[in-house]
């Protein structure tokens, strides 16, 4: 399918998606550089010591990963019922790492619709924000609506943000997204104005966006643009879709390309999923 560069910038985001077309991807200028590995990690749901000791483990795997790591970003429900001191201990475990970590809030980083405290108390300029790293650009954005889990909307001061950031940015810089709710089309859980954050993000050279909330593996392709979700890496929380294994995406930034892999892990004395779990798939 072809368009011109003037029809394309008059396409919505939700028609560009249908067709496979991701505008700003067309326009990209050749740039220079640096490759690098980061993981990216969504929905811990820290509860108490004992996820503390599997945190601890699991920083351990990040930072033996072969070849090292620049970073980690992580994508939401770092907590599981937004107690300040469930975020400190996020904090202090990550705090070890040796290399930046990049965090968002989601629904569960919250006390209560109205209550982020704890959440702020820790992180609390973690909501909206954009980093530079190796020529690539990063975009954190708040989509979450409170406690809210479902039917969700993605509120107003994240709109204003990108309305009052985005045209300061290079169009052809590499970049990455990254937000605890889902943006990938026929997802559980995706917000109901998803498509006016995408039709936002349109013009930019956009090579992936990461998202949580759902615990499960999806992926949406959009000229070769994914849109993931991931099984969530959590000690007392289980994956929605049914499975088993529990981990984060080891991922390359390569030649203005991403591309990733699954780590497992699987440390003694995890718990099992519990009997009649309840479980969501995502619409084929």
């Amino acid at each position: 399918m072809h368009l011109s560069r003037r029809r394309l910038m008059q396409t919505s985001a939700a028609t560009m998606l249908a067709a496979e077309i991701w505008p700003g991807r067309l326009f990209a200028e050749d740039r220079e550089t640096k490759n690098f590995s980061f993981i990216e990690v969504n929905d811990l749901h820290y509860v108490d010591s004992e996820c503390g000791h599997f945190f601890e483990k699991v920083v351990q795997q990040m930072k033996s990963t072969p070849g090292g790591i620049d970073m980690v970003l992580i994508v939401g429900d770092l907590a599981d019922n937004g107690h300040a001191a469930q975020e400190a201990a996020q904090r202090d475990i990550f705090d070890t790492l040796g290399v930046p970590y990049h965090v968002i809030p989601g629904n569960h980083d919250y006390l209560s619709d109205d209550d982020r405290s704890g959440y702020d108390a820790i992180f609390g300029k973690f909501l909206n924000y954009t980093f530079d790293h190796n020529g690539w650009r990063f975009i954190a954005l708040d989509t979450t609506q409170g406690t809210k889990y479902s039917n969700t909307a993605i509120q107003p001061a994240t709109f204003k943000w990108l309305d009052e950031n985005l045209s300061k940015f290079d169009k052809s810089q590499p970049t990455v997204v990254f937000t605890h709710f889902p943006m990938g089309p026929h997802t559980p859980f995706r917000p109901t104005n998803a498509d006016a954050l995408l039709e936002r993000l349109k013009p930019f050279n956009l090579q992936a966006i990461f998202d949580g909330h759902f615990h499960g593996f999806t992926e949406h392709k959009v000229n070769n643009v994914p849109i993931t979700t991931n099984k969530c890496c959590a000690f007392k929380r289980w994956n929605h879709d049914g499975t088993k294994e529990k981990g984060y995406f080891l991922c390359q930034a390569k030649d203005g390309r991403i591309t990733r892999e699954f780590v497992e892990v699987n440390f003694p004395g995890m718990p099992p999923m519990p009997p009649g779990t309840k479980i969501v798939q995502p619409p084929t």
